[in-house]
């Protein structure tokens, strides 16, 4: 039996960059050059100061589970959301772990996961 797919992301001109940085295994995030701070999900201007100052930097990889429900209807999965070290928080699924051992404040990090229709991977996290 093989591997649930997951839905294929869809691009916008803003977000294909970050896109096509999953295909080679990395994570994009924005960072707005006027205060210094990440943000998720990227966009063309900064969601603190709305301004075009804006670029796209390599994440870590490295989290903590901020919050998180595991459904069981069609599953087991256990949606969440991870902050990243960088200081974002991504609504993601946490993925290759014994569901019943997530944690608020577990540690994570990155996998990518395949998507539906050859898409990009989708960024994931499992337990460290």
């Amino acid at each position: 039996m093989s591997e649930k797919l997951f839905a294929a992301p869809v691009a916008d001109p803003t977000s294909k960059a970050v896109w096509e940085a999953a295909r080679e295994g990395k994570l994009l995030i924005g960072l707005c050059r006027d205060t210094g701070r990440h943000f998720w999900y990227p966009r063309g201007v900064s969601p603190f100061t709305l301004s075009p100052n804006v670029e796209l930097v390599e994440a870590s990889g490295a989290g903590t589970i901020y919050s998180y429900t595991i459904l069981r209807a069609g599953g087991p999965i256990c949606a969440a959301y991870v902050e990243l070290a960088e200081g974002p928080r991504l609504f993601t699924n946490i993925v290759d772990c014994e569901l019943e051992a997530v944690r608020i404040g577990a540690k994570v990090r990155l996998v990518f996961k395949a998507s539906e229709h050859d898409g990009p991977p989708v960024p994931c996290f499992t337990l460290v």
